[in-house]
């Protein structure tokens, strides 16, 4: 008899592994890359983002320092990009809207620039970069993240929060999963159904169980010193923490 999951309780990603974060091909990477960007259409994992960007440019932030080249561009930086489907988003986002931004996607993985470039068509200015984000020197406006955080211990997590807090100057957007068995077993049915990667499939579970739930990022919010948060949920199965400066 298949044990009960407990999803009052956050998986540790050493518990519970994802094939994604083992070593693998490139062509295994990417192929589950461009699943994960169906996942993605499909799910409007987007959506919160943009949202928090539109107001923040509402905000009047668009008036603060022009570093970047055009007067008041943002420079945004998004951390574990992956494939880089969420700044390709924000990228006609900014051109439909008319805002100068500079987007920058880094992520460890070295496969992820390459197929971020690969996946990027046309006369983008993304900058797609490989290595730590803690690393970059360059002034940020605004640090986001999509779907990274739960591939971290919680020791990390603080780590990154602290870092957001630190160098974005106008604010930083986490957007990731809730941990909920419902989503979860109704993400397994669709993986199968749709024929995703394998690594889709056995990696969408195993990422709600290792997701949050709103007193996970309270404590972690707390942990790192950071004053005050906006804790949303968005359907399907997103709880997203804003701090907007």
């Amino acid at each position: 008899m298949t044990p009960q999951v407990d999803f009052k309780r956050r998986a540790d990603p050493a518990e519970l592994p994802e094939w994604m974060d083992e070593p693998c091909s490139y062509d295994d990477f990417r192929a589950c890359l461009i699943d994960l960007a169906q996942v993605n259409s499909l799910t409007f994992a987007s959506r919160p983002t943009l949202d928090f960007l539109e107001k923040l440019w509402r905000s009047g932030s668009h008036v603060s320092k022009a570093r970047h080249g055009a007067p008041g561009s943002l420079r945004i930086v998004d951390v574990g990009c992956g494939g880089g489907d969420m700044l390709r988003r924000i990228e006609r986002w900014a051109a439909a809207k008319r805002i100068p931004v500079k987007l920058t996607g880094i992520d460890l993985n070295p496969y992820a620039a390459r197929a971020a470039r690969e996946f990027t068509k046309g006369n983008s200015a993304i900058e797609w970069l490989t290595g730590d984000a803690f690393s970059d020197t360059e002034p940020i406006d605004v640090v986001l993240s999509s779907l990274f955080t739960h591939h971290l211990a919680e020791p990390e997590i603080v780590r990154f929060l602290a870092w957001s807090e630190r160098v974005a100057q106008r604010g930083w957007f986490v957007n990731d999963l809730c941990r909920e068995p419902l989503p979860c077993k109704l993400f397994s049915v669709l993986a199968k159904t749709m024929r995703w990667h394998r690594f889709v499939q056995h990696d969408g579970p195993v990422s709600f169980r290792r997701s949050f739930r709103e007193a996970d990022w309270q404590r972690m919010t707390a942990a790192a010193g950071v004053p005050s948060t906006k804790l949303t949920r968005w359907t399907p199965a997103r709880l997203c923490v804003e701090r907007m400066k």
